[in-house]
């Protein structure tokens, strides 16, 4: 059977990793203000990334590599991994961030179908922070390269493999229905048996949108507006502003292995608002590739980062699609590792892609707007308006700093970021308008 799998390589010292006229930097025994490695071979992958050991740390340098395209003899020029990463994380003194498992990570980048690689890294920025000098942080310990490879894409079931709506959906009592607030100690799902071909932890990932589509589908419908609001759930007396569900991609549909993520489903109490991001893995990936991406980011997630799943609730590719993110239930409240501060009480909502230099579809702007219509419709939240949020600290607000923020933000918001791109973060406004307009408002 193919087994997927993540190469963990750690850097050595070069003597100067600035590019010569052969591109080739030198190895030296020195202490480093450079790390990397020189070209070689590697089993086939299609994501890389940097890791370290102190999650605290940060890397204050460049990290640039170059791969080359399986059986061939072609590399590619270098390419920049985005080094700030340290925002998109679980919050300080959350479980998940104190696990021992967590950290220091470089954004990934999607490089394609490679075997080989060569990697640098030097400390130092290219010049003086605010008028002082040079940055000269010494690189932080533990420095590997991680090579990802996705696996293979999942295989669609057999139609009679498939059970009828309805047929296996008797979850236990403890799991929320949709729209409720759901708080970390909501009960968890209990042992479902196997079905349909499923592990116990892929039932368990599916069990929880028993109420939107079958064990084991691998795509949640798109329903009416009317339909939509029919299963909401509202206060007596209370109109509906819920948009239309849009049809999302479960897990299985993107083929999530269930056995390396936590098994049990971590819930805030609600959801104030939608934090949108870039994953800033590139642009490099066609709309066919997107579940591959998206294997790779949930594997350097958890494998590589430590994270107890993939951190975003939500991804939408360049052409439109809305894909499940971190289990436990579309419809639910689940705390994610996305926003450092702001994860409590929000969701996260992750385009595939780096948009600081290139705008974003506008299939991709408009997903959002329809995701976050009938997402935010089922918390009562107006895409237009205002929330007040508490900081769990971060590099904007200090902890416990309540923070007057959009419904509909961009991660540097409540972080002081780039994320999710200046091209991304000036569609938003549009975003919020289509929004309302999909909730009737």
């Amino acid at each position: 059977m193919y087994k997927r799998q993540t190469q963990s390589l750690p850097l050595r010292p070069l003597a100067d990793a600035a590019p010569r006229t052969t591109g080739e930097p030198t190895e030296s025994m020195t202490p480093p203000a450079a790390q990397g490695l020189l070209r070689r071979d590697a089993h086939r992958f299609s994501l890389v990334g940097v890791i370290w050991d102190d999650a605290d740390a940060e890397l204050h340098g460049t990290v640039q590599v170059r791969t080359r395209a399986t059986g061939t003899a072609r590399w590619s020029g270098w390419q920049s991994l985005e080094t700030h990463n340290t925002d998109h994380a679980a919050d300080s003194g959350s479980p998940e961030r104190d696990s021992g498992r967590v950290r220091g990570s470089t954004a990934p980048l999607w490089v394609g179908d490679s075997d080989g690689i060569d990697v640098r890294v030097r400390s130092g920025s290219d010049g003086p922070r605010g008028g002082g000098a040079p940055d000269t942080s010494p690189l932080p310990a533990g420095l590997q390269v991680e090579l990802v490879d996705p696996g293979e894409d999942p295989v669609e079931p057999r139609a009679e493999d498939t059970p009828e709506p309805g047929t296996s959906s008797a979850v236990t009592a403890g799991t929320p229905s949709p729209g409720t607030a759901t708080p970390a100690t909501a009960a968890q799902p209990g042992p479902l048996p196997e079905s349909a071909g499923l592990t116990v932890a892929a039932a368990e990932s599916s069990a929880v949108n028993a109420d939107l589509a079958p064990l084991g589908a691998s795509e949640i419908a798109p329903l009416s507006k009317a339909e939509s609001e029919e299963q909401a759930v509202v206060g007596a007396g209370a109109k509906p502003f819920v948009g239309p569900r849009p049809g999302i991609v479960t897990r299985k549909g993107w083929g999530a292995d269930e056995s390396l993520r936590e098994r049990t489903f971590a819930y805030t109490s609600t959801v104030k608002a939608a934090f949108v991001h870039h994953s800033a893995t590139g642009n490099n990936y066609t709309c066919a590739q997107a579940p591959s991406v998206l294997r790779s980011i949930y594997r350097y997630h958890v494998k590589s980062s430590g994270w107890r799943d993939f951190g975003y609730n939500f991804a939408v590719d360049k052409c439109g699609k809305i894909y499940e993110g971190r289990a436990g239930g579309v419809t639910k409240a689940v705390l994610g590792a996305h926003t450092l501060g702001f994860n409590t009480n929000s969701m996260g909502i992750a385009v595939l892609g780096s948009y600081s230099s290139k705008n974003p579809p506008a299939a991709a702007v408009t997903a959002i707007a329809k995701l976050t219509a009938w997402k935010l419709g089922l918390f009562g939240r107006n895409p237009k308006g205002k929330v007040t949020l508490v900081s769990g600290g971060s590099g904007k607000y200090k902890k416990g700093a309540k923070a007057r923020l959009n419904v509909i933000s961009g991660h540097r918001d409540g972080f002081a970021t780039e994320c999710p791109g200046i091209r991304l973060y000036k569609k938003l406004g549009s975003a919020r308008t289509t929004s309302a307009k999909l909730q009737g408002r």
